[in-house]
């Protein structure tokens, strides 16, 4: 008896995961698209979400890369669609479609800071031009960086999603589910076998989403220098009550802190009031609403804390 009850139970469970990734699969399925992207003479592929009824789909930046001329979008009813490309963040590999709909059906955005280790996941996407595919995992991991370029400047791409679901070329730009159906993330790089990366759906993301369908680009500001995170001094870790900083380990030459004289091997502890302890904390404080506005950096040189007044640029390319 004992034996058949867990038969049972085991039953159970597949039959409950089975229906929760069902459930998620039939309710997307409309709202995630097959691209197909004119590059010249070239064709390329990928997904895209659909976010509004009125044609707006979001995609990965390096799917509609090179394109000029925009592509066709095809949906699980048989339509196929004309787009063209809005804006593309390469930084952040987020790019913005239209295409020429009023009735898509939009996918709901959800919100990957309430994901957890070992959630259910689910990949819907085209890989290798099969349309509407689907696999499903878990989040294997939280808080991953995802180095991205452009030309000479490399920018990471904050809180990525990992995941075992199986991910294909031609995932790319498609939607990472959470149980109940909400797109928590873009699916956007394979980094080995069951090892897929999504660039969360979040504050930060929805808000270069939205510059990108108001003005076709995201700004940001620019510092010009490069660093990384160095445990404080013991006594200045007791004064500040935290443990690290930022190093800069080049500055560029001509560039805003070059002009504001900061110097490699200054330690930046605070910037425009804003404690730093890592290169996020920095990214995140170096935002469009400072370009061209003096901030104050604070750094320590030499064991002592100085201040410094700098204009952050526009971040070109």
């Amino acid at each position: 008896m004992a034996e058949l009850t867990f038969i049972a139970s085991e039953e159970e469970a597949l039959d409950a995961y089975s229906s929760a990734v069902i459930t998620v699969a039939e309710r997307l399925a409309p709202s995630v698209a097959n691209l197909r992207v004119s590059r010249g003479r070239r064709t390329g592929g990928g997904s895209a979400v659909v976010i509004t009824p009125d044609g707006f789909l979001v995609t990965s930046a390096h799917v509609v890369n090179g394109t000029r001329q925009g592509g066709r979008a095809s949906f699980v009813d048989g339509r196929e669609l004309r787009f063209d490309v809005v804006g593309a963040d390469v930084h952040s590999d987020l790019a913005v479609l239209r295409a020429d709909a009023d009735d898509l059906v939009a996918a709901e955005l959800g919100d990957a800071e309430r994901l957890r280790v070992g959630q259910l996941v689910v990949a819907i996407g085209n890989p290798n031009g099969f349309a509407g595919s689907v696999t499903a995992g878990v989040v294997s991991a939280l808080g991953r960086s995802l180095p991205t370029r452009s030309g000479a400047n490399v920018r990471v791409v904050d809180n990525v999603i990992q995941t075992d679901a199986a991910l294909n070329p031609g995932n790319s730009g498609g939607a990472l589910a959470d149980g109940r159906g909400r797109v928590v993330g873009i699916n956007t790089a394979v980094a080995g076998v069951g090892l897929g990366l999504a660039v969360p759906i979040n504050a930060a993301t929805r808000r270069i989403v939205g510059a990108l369908m108001a003005e076709g680009r995201f700004r940001r500001a620019y510092l010009g220098i490069a660093g990384g995170p160095r445990p404080l001094p013991p006594r200045l870790a007791r004064e500040l009550g935290r443990k690290s900083g930022v190093e800069i380990a080049q500055v560029v030459e001509g560039g805003p802190a070059d002009r504001a004289g900061m110097r490699v091997e200054d330690l930046i502890v605070e910037l425009e009031g804003t404690p730093i302890e890592s290169m996020d904390d920095l990214q995140r404080v170096v935002v469009s609403e400072v370009i061209g506005r003096a901030v104050l950096a604070k750094v320590v040189r030499g064991g002592r804390e100085r201040q410094l007044e700098l204009v952050p640029a526009e971040l070109e390319g």
